[in-house]
């Protein structure tokens, strides 16, 4: 008889079953993740079907296997195949690439390259990959720009235009699911870090996205089912789940990078670096010829929750690379009070008063992250940080009201 890796891997994790509850279970038999409810069921909701996944490697149990490893080895699921997004499913890639098609080593299953793919094109490789449901479980960091929830656009509506059913497995937002806030999108400007008109800071988990994205955005519904979290609380943080982090992407170390990414992701789009090339990307911000004149207007308008320090760094890559810039490192000592966007907006009404040398990335990039020409127009007429906040109100609570229609945590 001929052993595979699959059954030999199935045999132990039948043996492992029959000594020990999972990890997950026994340590919080109250707060589970999508998957770990998927699993108690015993993959229930994927029985008799053929099965690709989409994930990368925040795809983990809490004791960091990998849940593609889990579901491979396990006789109950049909897994066939894999769909890789930006930075990759094994996330070998930098920002803006991807791992291509190849087959993976620990697996052998076949990894398609879902980035920058949508519409036919997608729908053709879920068709040629032969399965019958996509399930999606990746880790989202909560803000409009992050390109994760628009892959999940994307394979939700080449899944529906290929016929296949779409499972979505939640797990939390990490920087709470507390409320919506920013600027929201205007279709106009719509690319990858923006498909639909919702806020820069979403306040929702990716099962919760995915319902208004069916509900509101796809020109046909695609079936689909959400398996939700236990326990969640939308005032919870990230650290409240014990829950193991993994970067998202090169740029997303900690979750601290997230509470504060949905506003200083801004900086992306000037000419000031955003702290890539850093061990504190998006906490550090800084430029050549910026000194300790920023944290001190910045810490002067007593923005809740944070400080400003005075910060001095030498990016490794990306902008002002090997030079040592000026700027102010970001510190928030109260969570709860702490409003990244309006701060990402603070910051960047300080720094163009604080630095003669301010510039716009040419191409206007701004214009995409914020989603409308606004926020650059009102900074370039001098506009503080509470009128350019003030020019979003009504927008922003028009997409709360709907919002609140796709809510399932309490």
């Amino acid at each position: 008889m001929r052993l595979s890796r699959r059954t030999l891997l199935a045999a132990a994790t039948a043996t492992a079953s029959l000594t020990s509850a999972p990890p997950a279970q026994a340590a919080h038999p109250h707060r589970r993740t999508g998957f770990e409810n998927l699993a108690a069921s015993g993959y229930a909701q994927l029985e008799g079907e053929r099965i690709g996944i989409v994930t990368n490697p925040t795809g983990v149990t809490r004791d960091v296997q990998h849940i593609v490893d889990v579901m491979h080895a396990d006789p109950r699921v049909d897994l066939t195949a894999v769909f890789g997004p930006e930075h990759g499913f094994r996330g070998t890639a930098q920002a803006g690439g991807s791992e291509g098609r190849y087959d993976d080593p620990a697996t052998g299953l076949p990894v398609y390259d879902t980035y920058l793919k949508s519409g036919r094109p997608l729908a053709d490789i879920f068709t040629a990959s032969g399965v019958d449901t996509i399930v999606f479980d990746i880790q989202d960091v909560g803000a409009r720009f992050y390109t994760y929830i628009w892959t999940l656009y994307d394979c939700m509506e080449a899944a529906q235009l290929a016929g296949k059913r779409f499972v979505v497995l939640d797990r939390p937002n990490p920087v709470t699911g507390r409320a919506a806030q920013g600027p929201v999108l205007h279709k106009e400007f719509a690319t990858f870090v923006g498909r639909q008109p919702i806020s820069q800071a979403h306040g929702m988990t990716v099962a919760e996205l995915a319902r208004l994205f069916n509900g509101e955005f796809l020109t046909s519904p695609v079936p689909l089912d959400t398996v939700l979290m236990t326990g969640w609380k939308r005032s919870e943080f990230y650290d409240a789940w014990n829950l193991p982090w993994v970067p998202p992407s090169p740029n997303m170390p900690t979750p601290d990078t997230a509470l504060v990414y949905s506003g200083t992701c801004l900086f992306e789009g000037t000419n000031l670096s955003e702290g890539r090339g850093t061990t504190r990307p998006f906490e550090l911000l800084g430029a050549e010829g910026l000194d300790g004149r920023w944290a001190a207007a910045a810490n002067e308008l007593g923005l809740p929750g944070v400080h400003f320090r005075e910060a001095y760094f030498a990016p490794t890559f990306s902008k002002f690379q090997g030079k040592t810039v000026g700027g102010v490192q970001i510190h928030v000592h109260d969570r709860p009070a702490y409003d990244p966007v309006r701060t990402g907006i603070a910051l960047l009404v300080t720094a163009k008063k604080a630095w003669s040398g301010f510039g716009w990335r040419a191409d206007n990039w701004i214009d995409k992250l914020t989603g409308s020409t606004r926020v650059r127009t009102m900074i370039d007429a001098g506009a503080g940080t509470d009128e350019v906040v003030a020019g979003w109100r009504e927008e922003l609570t028009a997409f709360r009201r709907i919002r609140k229609n796709y809510l399932l945590y309490g």
